[in-house]
């Protein structure tokens, strides 16, 4: 989403400013990229004190600008710089803004279904489309609001789960994309908070993920150990730096997937497009991980426009790759199946499971109908 309005307040010295701003909103982090293109000089004016006039304090303190800038979050041409960078004519700044603190979470009537509760946590089976928390551009119609109906239905309130930092993003402990389904934590107690948190934090929560990838992947299981940033130039996407391991900017971190072939299906012999039914099992949970790592070794997941996936169409399993009719499943084919935990109270292991949706069944019964394949059936991995 583009809204060039958005940000145009700014102190009164900076005159008329005639450079050109332009300002887009990622719809599934909620994250703002700001692009500004300077037209003219200014006058030996340093970076980070243009931006915070630009900008205004409502929207970023120069404190906060400067920290950005460290961090790699703000560049200038596409290179880091330093706040007492001077702009020249023609330069080309980019930043991402932070996200704004959320005070309230209204209640909405979204459906969700809920695969387990207790007075320490709450498991829900996320639909597609949901996005987790409030954000820039998303401030309603997300998990949090359907689970603050949810609660009020139950005589509770969302504002009594625990906060994990500034942000108000009550009991959230990890985070799906919008358009990946299924099992998603929420911890409903100081003690859940601390002991999820950690348990994600120090990798003891297993997670299986179910993907329909393009093409025929090669190896029965195999382990993609790549680091992921930010990508170089499309600030909403990541990427593999195969380079040195080091970061785009300074962000790259280390990315672990193990994956283990389910089902191939169509493909050469049966003269249709070639699929893959895969588990997937991330040993790292960084931005996007899945989605990237099955991008980068040349099979993305069906329907992930962003990483190169294709969506699914009737018409396109019948042999007309130039039609586009009776669609299937049009959103990335990712659900989260199954998790196992330690209960944060007893240390019990739980494993809880959310079944694959209906749009995924569907895409796998259609691609089951080209041959190549066996009916799918849950097992440990």
């Amino acid at each position: 989403m583009t809204d060039p309005d958005m940000i145009l307040e700014g102190s009164d010295d900076l005159g008329t400013d005639d450079n050109e701003q332009l300002v887009e909103t990622d719809d599934e982090t909620g994250l703002q990229h700001v692009r500004i293109q300077i037209r003219r000089s200014l006058a030996q004016r340093r970076l980070d004190k243009y931006l915070a006039g630009r900008l205004g304090k409502n929207v970023a303190s120069r404190a906060m600008l400067q920290k950005l800038i460290k961090a790699g979050r703000i560049t200038v041409n596409d290179h880091e710089v330093k706040g007492s960078y001077t702009i020249q004519a023609g330069d080309v700044i980019d930043l991402i803004l932070p996200e704004p603190e959320v005070k309230t979470i209204p209640p909405e009537p979204i459906p969700i279904s809920v695969v387990y509760e207790d007075d320490h946590l709450i498991a829900v089976d996320k639909p597609p489309g949901l996005i987790v928390h409030p954000a820039r551009g998303n401030w309603s119609g997300t998990l949090l609001n359907a689970l603050a109906w949810y609660f009020q239905q139950h005589d509770a309130s969302i504002g009594d789960l625990p906060l994990r930092d500034e942000a108000y993003r009550p009991g959230i402990v990890h985070r799906l994309d919008r358009d990946t389904t299924g099992i998603i934590l929420l911890a409903k107690s100081e003690l859940a908070l601390r002991s999820l948190g950690s348990q994600f934090e120090h990798r003891l929560v297993q997670k299986t993920y179910m993907a329909i990838v393009h093409g025929h992947v090669e190896f029965d299981e195999d382990v993609i150990d790549l680091p992921i940033g930010q990508h170089a130039r499309i600030k909403e996407k990541y990427a593999v730096d195969r380079r040195t391991g080091r970061p785009f900017g300074a962000v790259s971190k280390e990315a672990v997937t193990r994956y283990r072939v389910r089902e191939r299906l169509g493909g050469a012999a049966t003269g249709r497009p070639a699929f893959t039914l895969m588990e997937l099992y991330p040993k790292t949970g960084r931005t996007h991980q899945l989605r990237v790592h099955c991008s980068h070794v040349g099979h993305p997941i069906v329907g992930d426009h962003l990483y190169g996936g294709g969506p699914l169409y009737r018409s396109q399993l019948q042999g007309h790759p130039e039609q586009a009719v009776d669609p299937i499943i049009t959103r990335q084919a990712l659900h989260a199946w199954r998790i196992e935990f330690h209960h944060p109270a007893t240390g019990e292991l739980m494993k809880l499971e959310a079944p694959l949706p209906a749009d995924f069944v569907e895409a796998l019964a259609a691609l089951r109908e080209l041959g190549g394949g066996e009916a799918f059936s849950p097992r440990r991995p």
